[in-house]
């Protein structure tokens, strides 16, 4: 019971920092406005590392950089724990544990943003019904209208009124979690025979 907890302990913490800094790098990337409550939040527990990152790894192409390798740091960090704790110990520090990490890390990272997706589209769906202009409409609306869109001009909505982009958007996202997740059982396999 004690290892779950302290597995429990470990996920919130990595989690929400994990989480938090991919969703900064995603909001920049899709041009999602900042001024909203989920903004304020993500800014909130994320510029102690970013802005420091910053003088370091400086934003260029309209990317925020920072925010991404500080996202794939904490995705990193967050597996070293979990292996220190209830894994390999502190075997990973060779050479080809280090790479399984930041590998490990990289794929993880594409699922997480395909899980920020899943869910925008669904609390987007949700809101579109209950408060369309709510404080998170903009924010939901930016990261979820690249992905319907081009869904949008191929299934139009069903008897005028029922959209089924999101369904469609959710599905393939699934799809693409079960590629990702097939690939790091192939890549992760790879360091395994290594």
């Amino acid at each position: 019971m004690l290892s779950q907890i302290l597995k429990l302990l470990i996920d919130v913490v990595f989690g929400l920092v994990t989480y938090a800094l991919l969703l900064r790098f995603l909001m920049q990337l899709l041009r999602a406005p900042f001024r909203n409550p989920l903004g304020q939040a993500v800014i909130a527990l994320t510029d102690w590392i970013v802005k420091p990152l910053r003088r370091v790894i400086p934003g260029a192409g309209g990317y925020d950089w920072a925010s991404l390798v500080a996202a794939w740091l904490a995705q990193a960090a967050w597996l070293v724990a979990l292996f220190a704790v209830f894994g390999a110990g502190f075997t990973l520090l060779s050479g080809g544990g280090l790479g399984y990490v930041a590998v490990a890390a990289l794929l993880r990272l594409a699922e997480v943003a395909l899980w920020i997706l899943i869910v925008a589209v669904v609390a987007q769906a949700i809101l579109s019904w209950v408060a369309p202009d709510g404080p998170l409409s903009g924010l939901l609306n930016a990261l979820t209208f690249p992905f319907l869109r081009p869904i949008r001009r191929v299934l139009p909505p069903i008897g005028g009124t029922l959209d089924l982009s999101p369904l469609v958007v959710i599905v393939l996202a699934q799809i693409a979690l079960m590629g990702v997740q097939r690939l790091g059982i192939l890549v992760l396999g790879a360091f395994a025979l290594a």
